[in-house]
């Protein structure tokens, strides 16, 4: 079904629930994981976006670790880079990003062509694709809800890293897409009045925020931890 490559280039996004399974931060991304499962008891979950209130508050890292642990459970998980104007995913997981969502959004190439295998069991990665001129129209176009509708039939979890919310508006049209919403938040540098904005935008998208992960957050273990709150 998909393509298998992978690159030898430096890691954009610290894969740490790959490479440090036994971690104390890797267990925070596992209480995200649980946690997200007890949010769809009423509400089937299988399509979640990643966001933040602005760029590095560490949304990519959360996006591809929470696919990670939710892979590690045996479940089928495809992460999907969303964020057209500053991609990392392709870096991360060592894929090409020749093809990718700006790809299939724009019909240059079919959704299984476009999917690629990682070195990670049951977590396949869908890269951005070529860089658009205009990313917040690919986002908002039918062709997106048509795509997440075949993907939630072919995987049990699918996982965006989008955009920062208080930057564009992708994240508003992804967010409204998706069935749920997690919101990454930076302890030392996101203020209260950028995270509550971003908040509001997301409502104003009726969009289902799943709850907010709190990152550099220091523990007597590590110097970074997600918290879901």
């Amino acid at each position: 079904m998909s393509r298998k490559l992978r690159y030898k280039v430096k890691k954009s996004v610290n894969l740490i629930a790959f490479d440090s399974p036994q971690s104390p931060v890797t267990e925070q991304y596992r209480l995200i994981r649980n946690n997200l499962h007890f949010s769809s008891v009423d509400k089937e979950i299988k399509t979640i976006a990643v966001t933040s209130p602005e760029p590095s508050d560490g949304k990519s890292t959360t996006a591809a670790n929470l696919a990670v642990v939710i892979a590690q459970q045996g479940s089928k998980v495809l992460l999907i880079d969303a964020d057209l104007r500053k991609p990392t995913i392709h870096y991360s997981l060592n894929v090409t990003n020749t093809f990718g969502l700006t790809s299939v959004l724009s019909k240059r190439i079919n959704l299984e062509q476009a999917i690629s295998s990682t070195s990670i069991a049951h977590l396949d990665a869908l890269t951005s694709g070529p860089i658009p001129p205009n990313p917040a129209e690919l986002l908002s176009s039918k062709s997106l809800d048509i795509v997440l509708k075949q993907l939630r039939e072919m995987y049990e979890f699918v996982v965006l890293d989008t955009p920062p919310l208080l930057s564009v508006t992708d994240s508003q049209n992804l967010a409204n897409s998706c069935d749920g919403v997690v919101l990454v938040v930076s302890s030392r540098k996101t203020k209260r009045e950028r995270a509550l904005k971003a908040k509001e935008l997301l409502e104003k998208a009726n969009s289902y925020l799943l709850g907010v992960v709190v990152n550099g957050v220091e523990s007597k273990q590590t110097n970074f931890y997600g918290e879901y709150i």
